[in-house]
């Protein structure tokens, strides 16, 4: 697909996307979804490519929907409609949030299917929704909860008010705040580490178990996935390899692909 509205560069192992509508805050708009649909699905695909960073160009991350025309996008029937890219459990890579400027809307909802999120600290994230006479979106109401507590989300959905970086990293939307000339690089440092030292299998199994886990209902339960799981990894080759790089003290040299040798988690369910 030929972008118009994002960019996608791949580079040290690392997809960055980069939203590109910076004359209007990179304001989410049915074209920019289906591209970021496409670009999320051509990282994940890539063997080569071990984590995903996604940021804004310009002085903002995401202005939320373009309300250009009086909310155009929201009356020309589902095809126009914001519809968000495949989300955080359905990609097999991690995907990493790297938070500029303002993040309103649909800019707020989307990172938070994302594994990670840093923010800079001009960083301004808001749940506006009700402000606009609209009710929260991609899966918003089940996700931050879970990451914020019950009070504070409604605190956050009822009243839509912006949150500074400050808040967003003492309510635990971000696990960090960094300068803003920092953020890309800090961003991409997270994931060269991941895409350097884990094996991308055992990464992609993790990812897959942490989210299916928000669902069972107890420890019993989660153990009777994750043991399995574990008890299956023992007996990969990058196992092997990982045990016997770190005895010899040198960097290892995986040979699994998740395209090929990520099982599903179907089969750990008891």
């Amino acid at each position: 697909m030929e972008y118009e509205q994002i960019r996608l560069e791949v580079r040290d192992a690392v997809a960055t996307v980069t939203l590109n509508r910076p004359e209007r805050l990179n304001a989410y708009t049915s074209r920019m979804g289906m591209e970021l649909r496409d670009a999320f699905r051509v990282a994940d695909a890539r063997d080569d490519v071990r984590a995903v960073v996604v940021t804004g160009a310009g002085r903002g991350f995401c202005a939320g929907a373009d309300l250009e025309g009086e909310g155009k996008i929201f009356r020309d029937g589902e095809e126009a409609a914001p519809e968000p890219p495949p989300a955080a459990w359905q990609v097999r890579k991690p995907i990493i949030g790297a938070i500029n400027g303002p993040a309103v809307g649909v800019g707020a909802t989307l990172p938070l299917q994302w594994d990670l999120r840093l923010a800079g600290e001009s960083a301004r994230i808001g749940f506006v929704f009700v402000r606009r006479g609209l009710v929260p979106e991609a899966s918003s109401t089940w996700i931050l909860p879970r990451l914020v507590g019950m009070a504070r989300a409604a605190e956050l959905l009822y009243t839509g008010r912006i949150l500074s970086a400050a808040e967003c990293l003492a309510y635990g939307l971000v696990s960090r705040v960094v300068p803003d000339a920092e953020l890309l690089p800090a961003a991409h440092a997270l994931a060269r580490d991941i895409a350097e030292n884990a094996a991308p299998v055992a990464v992609a199994l993790t990812k897959r178990m942490l989210w299916a886990m928000q669902d069972v209902p107890g420890p019993a339960e989660a153990g009777a996935i994750d043991l399995p799981a574990f008890r299956w990894s023992t007996q990969t080759p990058d196992a092997r390899e990982g045990i016997r790089a770190f005895l010899e003290k040198r960097p290892p040299r995986w040979t699994m692909r998740p395209s090929v040798d990520l099982p599903e988690l179907g089969r750990f369910r008891s």
